[in-house]
């Protein structure tokens, strides 16, 4: 079975809380957070393939009295995979990680990923030491996973198994200045 990207990514932000910071890969993951509702606490990354998790451990560990929710998919994972090392070692309580894994590369033709011949993230996390690994593909574990963000502490890591589409792109500013200023804003941090 396999989740609706879109439906998944608007049923994690809608309680969203005044505590909860967002970064957002590169592309879908990006287009879904901004077609929930755009928000000046929601980082997005526009051309930094495989820095959204890093980022996101950024953020947490400078603001560790709030939640980070990182929200990227199967591809910049796989290219960033060694940030699951560093942010194993590092252990933020406030850090969750969702991967909408479609086993595709969807930026760039919807090629196969190296999730879809057998690479297993969940595994990948567990070996870098985050005990709080949730493998997604129904409601029901959408549902429990929204309830791991809300109350559970220690970094998460969950892989949600959602279906190959491309529904159409909602696309926020693109501006890395503005958005910057705005979420420092966001979170009560003055422009030097």
């Amino acid at each position: 079975m396999t989740l609706e990207r879109r439906k998944t990514v608007a049923t994690l932000l809608a309680d969203r809380d005044d505590g909860l910071l967002v970064v957002t890969g590169l592309g879908s993951a990006t287009y879904d957070a901004a077609a929930a509702g755009d928000d000046p606490r929601n980082f997005y990354l526009w051309g930094a393939m495989g820095g959204c998790l890093m980022v996101a451990l950024g953020l947490a560990l400078a603001q560790p009295g709030r939640r980070v929710l990182a929200i990227t998919g199967d591809g910049e994972t796989l290219m960033g995979l060694g940030s699951l090392a560093t942010i194993g070692v590092q252990s933020p309580a406030n850090l969750s990680i969702v991967v909408l894994d479609n086993g595709r590369y969807g930026e760039t033709g919807m090629q196969e990923s190296h999730t879809a011949l057998g690479v297993d993230l969940c595994a990948a996390a567990r070996s870098c030491g985050m005990a709080r690994v949730f493998e997604i593909h129904d409601e029901a574990g959408v549902a429990r996973l929204v309830r791991e963000l809300q109350t559970g502490t220690g970094t998460l890591f969950a892989r949600a198994i959602i279906a190959a589409d491309d529904p159409p792109r909602v696309l926020p500013s693109r501006d890395g200045v503005y958005l910057k200023t705005r979420l420092r804003h966001a979170i009560g941090c003055d422009e030097p």
